[in-house]
């Protein structure tokens, strides 16, 4: 199931990547307008993610990578820090908790787990969970159980 906020940009995106020149940012404006959301129709979504109540209060950068499948909270800002060009790549099956901020030029791993309110400025490796400000990770499986290596 797909909030109303992912359906309406990947129509903007598609829109875009077709080089139609004004309903993507119209789009994208209805969505501020309605939803109180800042999901840039430039931003790179993976199918199959998830935004929390209608993706309420979400702040994402243009240049943000999100994978497939992840579960993004209310509130929560995905974006660049000053002094740095890069923004976040997110890896695929992340869930990110409610008002967490995910800032500046760092890879967060497929499967993390980012704690509520959490603020995140360093990189988080696959399979963790961190939580804090700054976050740090309290739980770390290096392979999870039942994908054991042949």
């Amino acid at each position: 199931m797909s909030s109303h906020v992912y359906q309406l940009y990947k129509v903007a995106n598609k829109l875009h990547r077709w080089e139609v020149p004004f309903l993507p940012k119209i789009i994208y404006y209805f969505m501020r307008f309605a939803f109180t959301t800042s999901i840039p129709y430039t931003a790179t979504i993976g199918r199959n993610t998830y935004l929390n109540n209608w993706g309420l209060g979400i702040v994402i950068h243009r240049r943000v990578v999100i994978g497939e499948n992840c579960r993004i909270g209310h509130g929560v800002t995905i974006g660049g820090r000053s002094e740095h060009y890069e923004v976040p790549v997110i890896g695929n099956d992340v869930l990110v908790g409610v008002g967490a901020k995910i800032l500046g030029p760092i890879k967060i791993g497929d499967h993390a787990t980012i704690g509520a309110n959490s603020v995140v400025i360093d990189d988080v490796p696959p399979y963790a969970v961190v939580a804090g400000v700054p976050a740090r990770i309290i739980k770390y499986q290096d392979q999870p159980a039942g994908k054991q290596a042949a």
